[in-house]
């Protein structure tokens, strides 16, 4: 089990002025100019960035190919709009998957009146190519992972009270991202921001030692 600590990821964006005025992000994985050869990714997981966008801030149209988008807002409201023609707001527990397959270009942006935060996760697909698709689950529940075959993977929400437990999926890897509180995973306590990259898990654990969030992508190969 590898952890990595919220502390420890890389800043982006600017939340004050230049090109990305009212955007900060957190990045878990190599991303853009930051380039870290030992964090590429883990098995088909690319990228696990925290997007904070300020009330009218977003990304412009740009351009995505060969990944699938997971996105997992955490508060506020997410305005998508794509040029396969798919648009849509986002909430909070909400889980919207855009497939970018062959090529689509989208627009991201905050267009409500109160700070938005959310997670977003890139996962190379098993096969290159294809038409974009869209998907937007609203209010989806602990009890209902949400299936990327194209990309080999499960995504699991667990939500817990204090004291609550939950069984780490076996599975040839688990990639786990606390979004809120903090909970103990084997021999280690991680908070808000923290993650774990587990390799061939079996019997582990995961207990919340407060009121928890917790995303965590069962993966069939790393």
């Amino acid at each position: 089990m590898d952890v990595r600590r919220s502390g420890d990821r890389f800043r982006g964006g600017d939340p004050a002025t230049g090109g990305s005025a009212g955007i900060e992000t957190l990045h878990a994985f190599s991303f853009g100019r930051f380039y870290d050869p030992d964090n590429l990714r883990f098995g088909p997981v690319l990228a696990c960035n925290e997007e904070r966008l300020a009330p009218g801030a977003g990304f412009d149209e740009h351009p995505h190919s060969h990944t699938e988008i997971v996105t997992w807002v955490v508060e506020g409201e997410l305005t998508h709009r794509d040029s396969a023609s798919h648009s849509g707001v986002v909430r909070a527990g909400d889980v919207q998957h855009l497939s970018s397959a062959a090529g689509v270009r989208h627009v991201e942006r905050n267009d409500g009146e109160s700070p938005l935060t959310f997670i977003q996760m890139w996962l190379a697909p098993l096969r290159p190519g294809g038409e974009p698709s869209y998907t937007h689950v609203a209010g989806i529940a602990d009890s209902t992972p949400y299936a990327l075959p194209e990309a080999g993977a499960m995504l699991h929400v667990r939500r817990l009270s204090e004291g609550g437990r939950s069984a780490v999926p076996d599975a040839a890897g688990v990639y786990v991202h606390v979004v809120r509180g903090e909970v103990r995973l084997g021999g280690e306590e991680l908070g808000e921001g923290d993650s774990a990259r587990i390799t061939e898990p079996r019997g582990l654990e995961l207990v919340a030692l407060g009121s928890v969030e917790v995303l965590m992508w069962e993966l069939s190969a790393v």
